[in-house]
Formats: C-alpha cells, sequence, structure tokens
C-alpha cells in the first residue's frame, strides 16, 4: 500500500465551538482542582478521574412552550370578559323588563281607579236625576190635585187679580211671542229673568237679576197656594236655574228658551219647584 493512501481518521467529529468552550472551562476547572488537591493530598491518595458535564441544549419545542402558554391565558381571560358581559347584559334586560311591568302595572292601576270613580259618578249622577223625577212627578201630582180642587177659585183670581199683581201680569202677558236671548232683559228679547224683572219693575219693585236671587226675594209659598204674581222658580231656593210668573188659572208666563221665547202655558207643562211671594 502506498503510504499516500487515505488513513481513515478514527477521531471524534469536532464538537461545536460553545460546547467546546464549555468543557475547556470546566476542564480547567478541574484540572485546577486536581493540581491543588494533589499537592495537599498524601502519595498515597486515589488518583483522580477527569469527570465531563455537558450542558443541556433548548430544543424548538421548549423554546415555544412559553408563547403557547400566553396565548392559552389570553384566550381564558377573553372567555370570561365575555361571560361577565354576558351576565351584565341579562341583568340589565332582566332589570329592563322589571321596571317596564311595574310601569305597566301603576298604568293598569291608574286606568282601573279612573273606571271605578266614572262608574261611581255615573251611578250618583242616575240615581240623582231618578230622585228629580220621582220629585217633578210628585210635583206633577201635587198640581194636578191643586188644579182640580181649586179650579173655580183659580178662574176667579184671574179675574179678580188688581192693582200691582194685575199690572205686573199685564206686563208680562204683553211680551208673549218676544224671543229669548240669554243675557237680554228687552224691550223685544228676554231671558227668564230679566223678563220677571221688567215686570216687577214696571210696578217700582226692584228685583235681583238671576234668577238665583229672585228664587229667595220675597216669601216662600207652597205650590197648592199661589196666587197671582208669585214668582214661580226650578231648582232650588238660592240655587235657581229658571223663573216665570204666576198669572193664575192655573198658568204662567215665562221667557222660557231660545225655541219658544215667552210664551203663557200651564203650570203642567213644566212644574215648578218652588215660589216666591214679593206682593
Amino acid at each position: 500500500m502506498s503510504h499516500t493512501a487515505h488513513i481513515p481518521s478514527h477521531r471524534k467529529p469536532r464538537r461545536s465551538a460553545s460546547k467546546m468552550a464549555l468543557r475547556a472551562g470546566v476542564a480547567g476547572g478541574v484540572l485546577s482542582t486536581i493540581a491543588v488537591a494533589g499537592a495537599a493530598a498524601p502519595a498515597s491518595a486515589d488518583p483522580v478521574h477527569e469527570t465531563t458535564v455537558e450542558m443541556p441544549t433548548l430544543t424548538d419545542a421548549a423554546a415555544a412552550k412559553p408563547a403557547s402558554t400566553v396565548s392559552t391565558a389570553a384566550e381564558a381571560t377573553q372567555q370570561i370578559a365575555f361571560e361577565y358581559d354576558r351576565q351584565a347584559r341579562q341583568e340589565a334586560a332582566a332589570e329592563t323588563a322589571l321596571k317596564d311591568a311595574k310601569k305597566a302595572k301603576a298604568e293598569a292601576d291608574r286606568k282601573a281607579e279612573a273606571e271605578k270613580k266614572a262608574a261611581e259618578a255615573r251611578e250618583k249622577a242616575e240615581k240623582k236625576a231618578a230622585e228629580e223625577r220621582a220629585s217633578r212627578s210628585s210635583d206633577r201630582s201635587s198640581l194636578s190635585s191643586y188644579s182640580s180642587s181649586s179650579s173655580s177659585s183659580s178662574s176667579s183670581s184671574k179675574s179678580t187679580a188688581t192693582g200691582s199683581a194685575a199690572a205686573v201680569i199685564a206686563f208680562a202677558r204683553a211680551q208673549v211671542g218676544d224671543a229669548y236671548v240669554m243675557g237680554s232683559t228687552g224691550p223685544n228679547a228676554w231671558d227668564c229673568s230679566g223678563l220677571t224683572q221688567a215686570a216687577f219693575r214696571s210696578i217700582g219693585v226692584d228685583l235681583p237679576r238671576v234668577s238665583q236671587g229672585q228664587s229667595t226675594a220675597g216669601t216662600q209659598v207652597g205650590l197648592d197656594n199661589l196666587q197671582p204674581g208669585d214668582i214661580l222658580y226650578w231648582g232650588g231656593a238660592g240655587s235657581a236655574y229658571h223663573v216665570g210668573i204666576y198669572v193664575g188659572g192655573g198658568n204662567f208666563v215665562g221667557a222660557q228658551n231660545s225655541s219658544t221665547g215667552v210664551v203663557e202655558r200651564p203650570l203642567s207643562y213644566d212644574p215648578p219647584t218652588g215660589a216666591v211671594r214679593v206682593l
């Protein structure tokens, strides 16, 4: 074989520079320790064997592990935040629904109370109307009895009205056919109290302007004891809403309304509530 022939090398592969440096440092330290120990130890001490320490190498998987852990923690935090947000939304929706329910209940209670009061008011009004109808029926009965029992005296009172009463009646009858206009006091249009006031003013007697005052201007008399010239009123004494003049014979003269104007009618046409005597 040629002396230049290739002889395989049995040396170990060269390690990386970093590992070599590390080993050199460790070896140096170990050799220094051995030298010191050899100088101090007796000649019979056991020989010291060299020990090689190899440092661990970080792999790609180990390096990637912290990043994976951070990602997992971030996802967990995001999930917790989502759950908190969802819970907050649910609580807000429940609170809003509760408020709406309370508001709806309050509105329903208010409507029910209003309907209850309206029903009570209608009931009172119907009861009052029924009482007034019964009272008017009673007045009609009284007037009918009065008219039938004293027709002769009524006829005589019509013909025997003299003095101031006769003048009041004459004035009132002279206005029959005139128009009814609220607030008018003549000479061609009247309201009920305006006509009555003018009739009594013609004989020098001053009456209050409105029906409420005229219903208490004289002495209260019963409907079964009327005399010509008495003032009739409808409603309560002091709160009357209409007046007229009794002219005898079971009749009265009054400015009734805008449809009829000033008319003479029997008491049964619209029975009055009471009467006062001024003369």
